[in-house]
């Protein structure tokens, strides 16, 4: 873990980074969280603690990264995401680079590859992209020298809202070991799902997933034989969320899309409010203190009630805000650690 004093020379910094007690940090790319250690996550918060000091500040921002220059790259439209990122790389006082595929050499034939390594050739040092199809950061990073972050691939991952949901939990509840987070929801296409099982199992936190069965991955519904997804950790399994919120610590509800419906893997979505909706009736069953979270964007009145989402226990408001100072944390050790 990072010390008080290493936390408060991150967050006072004014001066060149060379005068910075770093803290080790051995990672090249982020680009999930099945690989990270304990160490490695409490290390992130501790260092996005320091990094919430900065943005607290009148001025916001230091020159820590003045020299970097962090690249995003995004297939697919991002609001909280990028944005968050972009914000963060600027704090640190790196220049940014932003694509949007829409709007680039993609259109004209270029390769995601050579995407990649056109943003290398200019300059960055650390890209942060989002794509379509899973796995597409691991290709990119087999390919470049330049620092990769996935911010979402496919159904597969999104390690950096992982991070901010665990960052949040703990700033809120203190060490996770032993907190029951139930999350709900459309599992079988979440990635946030995903990263967040590895992440808060790794801190010690009792996972418990819950949704229809159709939303479910195959080796994770209850009744399998073998019980667990042999590419997830080991978790709780239930289909009935009044069952499964019984004395939770942290409700996490996923975004429902709409397309599922149009796939038939839902009856109607009366059902699936009736059944799996996060609302105050059902968080009666959780423990008083139950944070309500949810990655967003957010379909008020179906995957949650609107005075559930916009009520004393939410902290959906602070995990976007939490983002920025995560992310500093990322470039931060990323940049320093090259």
């Amino acid at each position: 873990m990072v010390d008080q004093s290493t936390r408060g020379k991150i967050a006072a910094e004014v001066r060149p980074p060379e005068n910075v007690e770093l803290p080790t940090w051995e990672r090249r790319h982020v680009l999930d969280l099945d690989d990270f250690s304990r160490q490695e996550m409490e290390q992130v918060i501790e260092t996005a603690d320091a990094m919430k000091e900065v943005l607290g500040r009148e001025i916001r921002r230091v020159p820590t990264l003045r020299g970097t220059i962090v690249a995003t790259l995004f297939y697919e439209t991002s609001t909280r995401t990028r944005s968050s990122f972009e914000l963060a790389a600027k704090a640190l006082g790196a220049d940014v680079v932003s694509v949007a595929a829409a709007a680039s050499s993609v259109q004209k034939g270029e390769t995601l590859v050579d995407s990649a390594r056109t943003l290398q050739a200019i300059g960055a040092n650390i890209l942060v992209m989002r794509h379509r199809q899973s796995g597409a950061p691991y290709l990119v990073a087999g390919h470049v020298d330049m620092s990769v972050v996935n911010a979402g691939d496919g159904w597969h991952a999104h390690p950096t809202q992982a991070l901010l949901d665990a960052y949040t939990i703990h700033h809120h509840l203190g060490d996770l070991r032993g907190k029951r987070v139930v999350i709900v929801g459309d599992i079988l296409h979440s990635r946030v799902a995903r990263s967040n099982i590895w992440g808060l199992t790794t801190m010690g936190a009792q996972v418990v997933l819950c949704g229809p069965p159709t939303l479910l991955p195959w080796g994770l519904r209850p009744g399998y034989r073998g019980n667990e997804d042999r590419a997830l950790p080991p978790v709780e399994v239930d289909t009935d969320l009044d069952r499964a919120i019984e004395g939770a610590d942290v409700v996490m509800a996923l975004r429902l899309q709409l397309e599922r419906q149009q796939a038939g893997l839902l009856p109607s979505l009366r059902e699936y409010i009736r059944l799996y909706q996060v609302n105050e009736e059902r968080l009666g069953r959780a423990k008083p203190n139950v944070l309500v979270m949810h990655p967003g964007p957010i379909n008020e009145g179906l995957e949650i009630s609107p005075e559930v989402a916009h009520g004393a226990r939410s902290v959906i408001e602070e995990q976007v805000a939490n983002g920025v100072a995560v992310r500093m944390a990322l470039l931060y050790l990323l940049a320093k650690g090259r």
